[in-house]
């Protein structure tokens, strides 16, 4: 399917609906899918943002920037992962747990006032992974309609750079929980001193990178073009770690790569966690 044809057919998807409400994070996905949402909807456009303790504060605020850039409707819930029971216990399905209580509120919200449908913006990579919140997804009725399209991650990154949207290069973003190893306790603040140490690696200027926390120790995980650059300021790393309060600090020498965690994961785990009676 030529790049084009892809941007016709996310926007006849679109127009099957009135109305919508974007599930929105700030990120490079749902940036693009409300950009082209807005030329679609106009005024009937929702964005809904869930902040937490899994949402780092500078996440929240890059959000907020971007609905005022857009010109769309905005709002802020709270949705605290913590407070739901066994979520903690970090398992493997945690994030089905996430997305159910989130898409509860979400359309609850567009049910009151009067939004036809809620999206998400999953795209076609998301749908490889191991991703238990899509099960969440299907069962609340949540639209993906960036993959619906056939839009991969390199697509929305293409488009948006021809849009002039600031999230074309943003680095890709998961929430804080995705850094702990399944069965490691996540609480409060683990999740604040993996997000400060996040947030100060960021200012250096690494393109893509992700902080990995097994209990004190930190594993740093780099794009290979960028792993000469942070073993160059291996001690300025090193400080900023320590300082975030992890006691030892490691560098990952396969790289950054995408829900690293689940590797401990069979294939027979993946579907005991993943089964659901949706087709």
């Amino acid at each position: 399917m030529l790049m084009e044809d892809k941007v016709d057919r996310l926007k006849n998807r679109l127009i099957e609906f009135k109305s919508a409400v974007i599930a929105f994070s700030g990120g490079v996905d749902s940036t693009f899918l409300a950009r082209i949402a807005k030329d679609v909807y106009g005024d009937n456009l929702l964005l809904i943002t869930a902040t937490s303790s899994t949402y780092p504060f500078y996440e929240l605020e890059e959000a907020k920037s971007l609905a005022g850039l857009l010109g769309i409707k905005h709002k802020i819930i709270n949705s605290e992962e913590l407070d739901i029971p066994g979520y903690s216990d970090n398992p493997p399905d945690r994030c089905y747990y996430c997305k159910s209580e989130l898409f509860d509120k979400i359309n609850f919200i567009a049910s009151q006032e009067g939004y036809e449908v809620v999206f998400d913006g999953s795209n076609t990579d998301d749908l490889s992974d191991f991703r238990p919140g899509m099960k969440a997804k299907h069962e609340k009725g949540v639209k993906s309609p960036l993959a619906d399209s056939g839009f991969t991650k390199s697509d929305i990154r293409h488009f948006s750079g021809i849009l002039n949207l600031p999230t074309a290069s943003k680095q890709s973003y998961a929430c804080l929980a995705s850094r702990f190893p399944y069965g490691e306790k996540i609480t409060k603040e683990k999740l604040e001193r993996v997000g400060n140490a996040e947030f100060e690696i960021r200012k250096l200027g690494f393109s893509q990178f992700r902080i990995r926390s097994h209990d004190n120790l930190a594993r740093l995980e780099f794009i290979p073009s960028e792993m000469d650059k942070a073993w160059s300021i291996k001690s300025q790393l090193t400080e900023i770690i320590k300082k975030s309060g992890f006691s030892y600090i490691t560098l990952d020498l396969t790289g950054y790569r995408t829900g690293s965690m689940n590797e401990v994961l069979n294939e027979t785990d993946k579907l005991i966690y993943l089964k659901s009676d949706i087709k």
